[in-house]
């Protein structure tokens, strides 16, 4: 039995996700302890409780004190076994979150999840499109392949989407990004619920953030407008700048009381602070399980509590060093 503070570091669910993913991929179990304790509402949310419930699933685990507002569980994982699962979120918790536990076993096989509710666009948390744009195509490049189709956007508070993602086996490679080299084109895609489509809301988030990239010399900007269907009034914008080597994101929430404007500037400064890296702040610690794998080195465009959250985490499970140095994350071991 691993045992894992959950109150360690920045102490949210990400200890959790982390936690739950390895123990059901190496077959040890885990017990977790102040589960979020340190949040104003502690313990299993929602979106915490269907993602360890959907990876036991896959491993045929089994899960004590698993409910909501729990603050402490034990999981015995058991034989993964490859196959299609559906799973249901009630609320509008984050698909990304959830994803960041189920993929980890789920890169020992041949994976199909349909996933009914939750949000693609919520806060402290990556949009979907950021997983389809920037993590995906990473983590692809170390041999894992996965495929994401959102059928349904999903925003706060109903959430309602609908996702449905397919895995293959992973054969791990190394992964060195150390130098983005010279961004070559930014892309991106600016969303929005159809009832926000007469205050043209996709467009003023997409134009405000193309006038601050062009405003930064960047000539090769391509936004697109997406108007969507969902169970709730929301918007979002996801950018991605395409570099020499690399691929980096910077995102932004439409939120009530903030307009639209606000939102593509958002977006756009978020990006060009990542620009500084060969791997932006939130790629940095959802790849590290991949890299504890496959090896390699990165280069992050900041340190974050979530990358040295994570790298702890990680340590406990398997026997590597995360050794970070400045802005360099390097395997050993």
């Amino acid at each position: 039995m691993i045992y894992i503070d959950g109150s360690f570091g920045s102490g949210g669910g990400q200890v959790l996700r982390t936690a739950v993913g390895l123990s059901a991929l190496l077959h040890k179990p885990v017990s977790i302890q102040n589960i979020r304790i340190k949040r104003p509402n502690p313990g299993l949310q929602e979106q915490h409780l269907q993602a360890i419930k959907a990876v036991a699933q896959v491993c045929q685990g089994e899960l004590k004190g698993a409910y909501l507002g729990s603050t402490s569980i034990e999981f015995y994982p058991s034989k993964i076994i490859p196959g299609n699962y559906n799973i249901k979120i009630a609320t509008a918790g984050s698909v990304s979150l959830l994803l960041q536990a189920l993929l980890l076993p789920s890169s020992q096989g041949s994976f199909s999840f349909h996933i009914k509710g939750g949000g693609t666009y919520g806060k402290w948390s990556p949009p979907i499109s950021y997983l389809l744009s920037v993590f995906l195509p990473l983590i692809s490049q170390m041999g894992y392949k996965v495929k994401v189709k959102v059928l349904r956007e999903g925003f706060y508070p109903r959430g309602g989407a609908e996702v449905v993602v397919n895995t293959e086996k992973a054969n791990f490679f190394p992964l060195y990004l150390l130098k983005p080299g010279k961004v070559r084109e930014i892309r991106g895609v600016s969303v929005a619920s159809r009832n926000l489509q007469k205050r043209k809301v996709a467009e003023r988030q997409r134009d405000s953030a193309w006038k601050i990239l062009k405003q930064r010399g960047f000539k090769k900007v391509n936004i697109e407008i997406e108007y969507v269907s969902s169970s709730s009034c929301g918007s979002g914008i996801n950018l991605v700048a395409i570099t020499e080597h690399s691929l980096l994101g910077g995102n932004a929430l439409g939120e009530r009381g903030k307009k639209a404007e606000e939102v593509g500037e958002e977006a756009a400064r978020n990006l060009l602070l990542e620009l500084k890296g060969a791997v932006d702040r939130y790629a940095g610690d959802q790849l590290l399980p991949y890299l504890a794998f496959g090896g390699g080195q990165i280069r992050v465009s900041e340190v974050t509590d979530h990358l040295l959250t994570n790298a702890w985490v990680i340590e406990k499970f398997l026997p590597v060093k995360i050794h970070i140095e400045k802005d360099i994350v390097k395997i050993i071991g």
